[in-house]
Order: C-alpha cells, then sequence, then structure tokens
C-alpha cells in the first residue's frame, strides 16, 4: 500500500528519498524491522487475549520432564506470526507482484486451515482437532493453485543460465539468455549447470506440446508432494519449545539468500543458477517472516509464554514450501528441511514398524523410545522395552535439545548453498 502510493504519486517528485522504495535491500530492512515489532509490541497483547479467552494447550501426559508443567499455556500464538507478516507485506510489498500475491494467498491458506484445527481442538478439548482428511484436502489445494498458476500465469517465467567461452579471455562465462521463458524449470544439485526440466519427462512421446504439458503436470504434483509434506513436517515438529520457530527462522534465512541470488542477474550469472525475473520481491517477503518468527521467539523461547499452535505450524510448513518452488528450489527442499522430514519419517517408521512386529509376534515394538522423533531424545529409556534405538538413556533437557536442532538446522543451511557450486 505504502509501496504503491509512493510509486504513483512520489516517484515524478523530488521529494527527499523517493527512491528507496525502488531498492529491495532498504525495502527488505524496513519490512524486517516493523515485523519484528509488531511481533514483540502485540505479543504481550495477543497472549492475555487468548488467556481471557480461556484457549489453553491441552496436554496428554506422555511422561516427559517438565510437560505437565505446560498445560494451560495460551495457543493458537500462529495469528500473531500471520499478523507481523501480513501487515509489513501489505504496507510496503508491491501488491501487483505474482510472487508476493502467491505468498500472501499461501499464508492466509494455510494459517486459515491451521486455524480451523486448533479450533475444533479448543472446542471440543481434546487433541485430534480438524481430521486429516480436511488438513490434506487443504494443502492438496494450495499446491494445485499455486502450480496451475505458475503454469498458467506469463509473469512467472525465468532465464536459462548457460555457459559459453570467451575467444579473448579463454574463459567460460556465464550468460543469461535474453529470453524469458515459460517453462517448468528447476534448480537440482550435483550437475552441471544446476538445471532440470520436467519437460524431459515426455522426450519419449512425439509431439512437443504433449511433453510440455506432460512436464507442467509432472512439476504441479511435485508442487502438490512438497507443499503437503514439508506443512507436515513443520507441523510434527512444533512439540518442543522454540523449535519449530526457531528451525523454521534459519531456513527462511536461507531462503531469503536464494531469492535475492536468483532474482538478481549478477548474481545468478556468477553462482551458474536461473535467472528469475520478478521474484527479488520475495526477498521483502522472506525478511518479514523472519522479523515475525524472531518475535515470536521472544514468547516462544523456553519456558514458552504461548505456542504457536497448528495455525503457526502448518502456516510456517505451507509457506517454506511454496517460497522455495516459487523460486525453483524445491528439489533442494530435502536438505534444506531435512529437520521436518526426519520429524515426518520418525513418526512413519514407529508407526509401520510398531504394527509389522504386532503382527509378527503379537506385540508391537518400536524403533525409538517416542515420536516425532525430538521427543525421542526427551524421554528415558525404559528397562525391558522393545526399544530398538536407546541412545541416550539418559534424557536431554528440552531447551539443549532445541538448541542443537537449530545448530542442525544451520549446518543443512550452509551445506545447501555448497550444492550450488559443488557439479
Amino acid at each position: 500500500m505504502f509501496y504503491s502510493i509512493v510509486q504513483k504519486y512520489l516517484e515524478s517528485t523530488d521529494f527527499p528519498g523517493r527512491h528507496l522504495m525502488d531498492y529491495i535491500s532498504f525495502r527488505a530492512g524496513i519490512t524486517f524491522s516493523l515485523s519484528l515489532l509488531l511481533a514483540l509490541i502485540f505479543g504481550q497483547q495477543v497472549i492475555h487475549r487468548l488467556q481471557r479467552l480461556q484457549i489453553g494447550e491441552e496436554i496428554r501426559d506422555l511422561g516427559l520432564a517438565g510437560q505437565m508443567e505446560k498445560r494451560g499455556t495460551p495457543t493458537m500464538g500462529g495469528v500473531l506470526i500471520i499478523f507481523s507478516i501480513l501487515v509489513p507485506c501489505l504496507l510496503l510489498g508491491n501488491l501487483s507482484n505474482i510472487y508476493m500475491i502467491l505468498m500472501l494467498v499461501a499464508t492466509v491458506w494455510m494459517g486459515a486451515i491451521g486455524f480451523l484445527d486448533d479450533y475444533r481442538k479448543i472446542k471440543f478439548h481434546n487433541k485430534d482437532g480438524l481430521k486429516g482428511k480436511y488438513k490434506v484436502t487443504g494443502q492438496v489445494g494450495l499446491g494445485l493453485l499455486v502450480g496451475i498458476t505458475m503454469w498458467v500465469s506469463p509473469d512467472i517465467v525465468m532465464c536459462e543460465n548457460t555457459e559459453v567461452m570467451n575467444m579473448e579471455l579463454h574463459e567460460t562465462e556465464i550468460v543469461h539468455s535474453p529470453i524469458k521463458e515459460k517453462t517448468p524449470q528447476t534448480t537440482i544439485p550435483f550437475v552441471k549447470n544446476h538445471n532440470f526440466n520436467y519437460e524431459w519427462l515426455g522426450d519419449w512421446m512425439q509431439d512437443s506440446e504433449s511433453a510440455k504439458t506432460l512436464g507442467w503436470i509432472a512439476f504441479v504434483l511435485i508442487v502438490i508432494v512438497v507443499v503437503t509434506g514439508v506443512s507436515n513436517g513443520a507441523n510434527l515438529t512444533d512439540g518442543l519449545d522454540g523449535l519449530c520457530a526457531g528451525t523454521s527462522a534459519i531456513i527462511g534465512v536461507a531462503l531469503l539468500i536464494m531469492a535475492y541470488l536468483g532474482g538478481n542477474v549478477i548474481y545468478s550469472g556468477y553462482l551458474n543458477i536461473m535467472y528469475i525475473p520478478g521474484s527479488e520481491e520475495m526477498v521483502v517477503y522472506a525478511a518479514a517472516f523472519i522479523g515475525a518468527l524472531v518475535g515470536f521467539l521472544w514468547y516462544n523461547a523456553p519456558p514458552a509464554q504461548v505456542f504457536m499452535g497448528d495455525t503457526g505450524s502448518l502456516m510456517l510448513g505451507g509457506v517454506i514450501a511454496v517460497f522455495a518452488i516459487l523460486i525453483r528450489k524445491e528439489l533442494l527442499i530435502p536438505l534444506l528441511c531435512l529437520v521436518f522430514f526426519l520429524e515426518d519419517l520418525s513418526v512413519m517408521m514407529q508407526v509401520g514398524y510398531f504394527k509389522y512386529t504386532k503382527k509378527k509376534y503379537g506385540q508391537g515394538r518400536r524403533i525409538f523410545k517416542m515420536t516425532p522423533l525430538h521427543h525421542h531424545f526427551q524421554k528415558e529409556a525404559p528397562e525391558g522395552a522393545h526399544v530398538l534405538l536407546r541412545f541416550p538413556r539418559i534424557p536431554i533437557p528440552e531447551s539443549r535439545i532445541v538448541i542443537r536442532f537449530w545448530i542442525v538446522g544451520i549446518l543443512l543451511a550452509a551445506l545447501t548453498f555448497v550444492t550450488l557450486k559443488v557439479r
């Protein structure tokens, strides 16, 4: 809104500083600061409001240290994160930019699904909330919306990077095609040009248009899988104070840098990655995303004064997935968001192994002491129980688990950037 006013009314005047809004770095810095301040200023008010409405977390006794002390802690704090993201983006973002529009839609969409989930949990006083099929339907719906929009929108294009030999300097240079292509290409690590085109899946077809259509269909399916997987992974990670918020903030920083590099023709050429015109606007959104999470951590750090609930965790995972897809980095998600996927995988492995051993031996056995994975480190190894992984035998304090997961997240982010140069 403010950005639009400046562009419309001040651009042609001599008003001091009128060109500052043209700089992504300036708007990103202001957006980060504003989102952080909003979270800090309104955080306590949101907590008091949730307490008056008696919106407290329902806790099941799982035998974890300090667990029952959290009973009654206000939940649905994700509304604070969403508010702190939307307001700065609406004020300082370019609302005519398709990338910004999709990110705002993803924020509201996944936030609404999480809100309904939390609302049902509180209203009916149980941990089930919204039925799984409805949550998955919402996630698939967002994946379809994003994937199809990228398919049909004329504003979502890319410029392919190619290597050419400079005969005068006898050096290889990276040159971006001046042609803006509408193609389902993405970044893939450990290959020469870092690009993978989903249209290649239809190389066996005689008709090039049919091959292109098949490529886009495959891309849309991948989008659905990524959105659903990352969203559920973030939801499972939200089990310890500060764990999901801190991990998501680290991922957000990595995605911000990637969006800045991919939206800058010079830096994308240096790194030999595709140039995506218009995607630099997502840096502004990422700045708001990070600022909101840092501000939320002020109240969510151990011991937490408020939980984000599914309102926050489902939204965070969905937003991270959509962001990565829009900057064509969805195939880097398994490494960048490995913490989320390990949380997801631990639950699937535990359930599958338990059912298998119960059918085979008449008694279910477990791989981990408890899932999701972060609870495995929090629980003491039971004597005589059929648990494959009993290390560590002594429970690790919650705050230490959270910080160690953050450190792992930082390492994964660094390794993700390393893959851009390893070929």
